[in-house]
């Protein structure tokens, strides 16, 4: 197995990942595996950007509810609404109901059917109901929230390219990045990012220490399920599975933030 440089694996991170002006020199599938071990890396920059943007509204005087939409809006951003759109397609193609063949083509298309309009609303309304009852909490609970929803939807996907689990196309990021992680790297990944987690957490006392692992565990148990149940549909992951996967996980874990 060939290995890479980790600054190949940063730049494929945050140039896949982001609009973030990062050049990708590396396409091949070591830069891959790199790129999706440091994806919780990039999440963290997102959720770092995302936080500043609700904390610097919030200290302004606009109140939770308009710091929650600017911080859940930052991801969508630097994402060019790539992940949301990914979701979305995903919805359309569960939901169709159709065969996996059937069903894949239907996410490939440029429109949104009803399915994936329902979903987008839904979650964006949990995402920014949960954002501002953290930030209701404390605005150092909504900082916390917002980088750790961001950081958890970056490992998901680090999960989901773990080897064992197959592309369902052959062309596509999907299968670009399709089982080039290897379990042992997905797991010290997941473990970082809970510890991580945890240690953040443990900043705003006990019970801040437990919510925030907990988020990034159930979070990861959300997009695993997800991610079997769409394995099993349509033969394996694609890109707008891998988007949906990072909305699933970043919805979940903004939702245990703001529990308790």
């Amino acid at each position: 197995m060939r290995s890479t440089p980790w600054p190949d694996g940063l730049r494929f991170a945050f140039g896949t990942l982001t609009v973030l002006p990062v050049r990708v020199t590396r396409w091949d599938r070591a830069a891959a595996r790199g790129g999706m071990l440091c994806a919780p890396l990039a999440g963290l920059v997102t959720g770092a950007a995302a936080a500043a943007a609700g904390l610097s509204l919030l200290f302004l005087g606009s109140g939770a509810l308009l710091a929650a939409v600017a911080t859940a809006a930052v991801p969508a951003a630097l994402t060019r609404g790539l992940h949301l759109d990914g979701l979305a397609d995903t919805a359309d193609g569960l939901g169709s109901g159709k065969p996996a063949e059937d069903a894949l083509r239907i996410m490939k298309q440029s429109d949104i059917g009803p399915f994936g309009v329902l979903t987008l609303v839904l979650v964006l309304l949990a995402q920014v109901a949960a954002l501002a009852r953290a930030y209701d909490g404390s605005w150092a609970r909504g900082a916390l929230a917002a980088v750790v929803s961001a950081t958890v939807a970056r490992l998901a996907l680090t999960l989901a390219a773990r080897a064992g689990v197959p592309a369902a196309r052959p062309e596509g990021l999907g299968a670009a990045v399709a089982g080039v992680v290897p379990p042992g790297g997905a797991l010290a990944a997941a473990a970082a990012v809970t510890a991580s987690a945890a240690a953040g957490g443990a900043l705003l006392g006990p019970s801040g220490a437990l919510r925030a692992a907990a988020a990034v565990v159930l979070a990861l148990a959300a997009a695993e399920l997800l991610l079997r149940h769409c394995t099993r549909r349509f033969g394996g992951v694609t890109g707008d599975v891998f988007g949906g996967l990072a909305e699933t996980a970043a919805t979940t874990a903004l939702v245990v933030s703001a529990l308790g």
